[in-house]
């Protein structure tokens, strides 16, 4: 094995009587069991994820990562301890399950069955649209979605029934800028399919209801709250959770509101670059949420998710110390952005071997 190698190249002419301290800890890395993982990711999250500096330190700590080949079958290969992956199609997914059901010794991270649900942003917060936590150090509620193609086809059967009593009754027509439910107005519109994709990161932010009509579906709609122009990534890895502050969309005033019409497109909101972190803020704006707070609020998701491996987008409502809403949820996001992440990953790991290995323990104790 590849590690076995680089641990053997100690030149046994300069070796004394005594070990040398490189023989030594060569003796004491290859007494530990290699941990094996492999990974199926795109060439995107490769170079972002599998960092040298990662790949260093999991090295040292008898890691070992092996790409997957997607053109032989994944029974074939290996033995993996771990399989990290992310990508997307009906047949990667049946062929992990098949994996999952013959190979019950290997943790897959995550179940791609769990991961489908965060790929639609409708049926991501559905299984959590009923989780509202609440402390004392604060409450956390999620905001539901709306698919804009039900908005609209439900606005255009208000529309025709309303015109074909206007006919009978001779009166003048609505328009469908009438017939929009006011709720929506100021609200922000997100992609269906949240596939990790730059399509799946723009954001659009309708000002009254008239520019529903503007949206392309399929999409969901989000009411806009004020938040002080800045939202917090938690990035929650096991158990281990890591929080970093991002610039936001501003705030809007009831003024502002008053004088602006449309739409208005962004790109991306909150990427790395976005960092607020080291940014010259209000105190109430840049404090971070209770880590008490963020840590049941992690496990209970974790529960019920059924993932290891995800974030939180969160904002606190502007005005408010601790109320906090949850407006979305990534399957595998961008790791390599995270503080630290090469340590916490590491350890993330091992605690799966570990763990593993003290259940099967028990198991065969009760067997015996």
């Amino acid at each position: 094995m590849r590690l076995e190698e680089e641990f053997s190249h100690c030149d046994e002419e300069e070796q004394p009587e005594m070990m040398s301290q490189c023989s030594i800890g060569a003796l004491q890395q290859l007494q530990q069991k290699v941990v094996v993982v492999g990974y199926a990711l795109t060439s995107k999250k490769i170079k972002s994820f599998l960092q040298p500096t990662f790949e260093g330190l999991a090295r040292n700590k008898g890691i070992l990562f092996v790409a997957i080949d997607q053109n032989k079958p994944l029974s074939d290969q290996g033995p993996f301890d771990i399989v990290l992956h992310k990508l997307t199609g009906k047949e990667w997914r049946q062929i992990l399950e098949d994996y999952r059901q013959t190979h019950p010794e290997v943790t897959v991270l995550d179940p791609p069955d769990a991961i489908q649900h965060l790929h639609n942003r409708q049926s991501m917060l559905q299984c959590v649209s009923d989780m509202n936590l609440s402390n004392s150090y604060g409450k956390v509620a999620f905001y539901r979605a709306i698919e804009v193609i039900h908005i609209l086809l439900y606005c255009r059967l208000c529309i025709r029934l309303s015109n074909l009593l206007c006919c009978l009754f001779n009166a003048p027509e609505i328009s469908q800028r009438d017939a929009l439910p006011r709720s929506c107005s100021q609200s922000l519109a997100k992609p269906l399919v949240a596939d990790g994709s730059a399509k799946s990161h723009e954001l659009s932010l309708a000002y009254d209801q008239y520019s529903l009509q503007k949206l392309e579906p399929p999409l969901v709609l989000q009411e806009f709250v004020n938040h002080g122009g800045v939202l917090f990534k938690v990035y929650i890895v096991g158990e281990a959770i890591k929080v970093v502050r991002r610039f936001s969309l501003p705030d809007v005033t009831k003024r502002e509101l008053s004088k602006i019409k449309g739409v208005f497109r962004f790109p991306r909101v909150s990427c790395a670059a976005a960092s607020a972190d080291d940014a010259d803020l209000d105190p109430s704006v840049a404090e971070l949420p209770p880590r008490p707070l963020l840590e049941r609020l992690a496990k209970e998701l974790r529960r019920r998710l059924g993932l290891r491996l995800f974030n939180l987008d969160i904002i606190r409502e502007h005005g408010t110390r601790d109320h906090f809403y949850v407006i979305d949820i990534n399957y595998f996001p961008g790791y390599g952005k995270m503080p630290g992440y090469e340590h916490i990953f590491t350890d993330f790991f091992l605690s799966l071997v570990q763990s593993r290995s003290r259940n099967d323990r028990a198991r065969n104790l009760l067997k015996a």
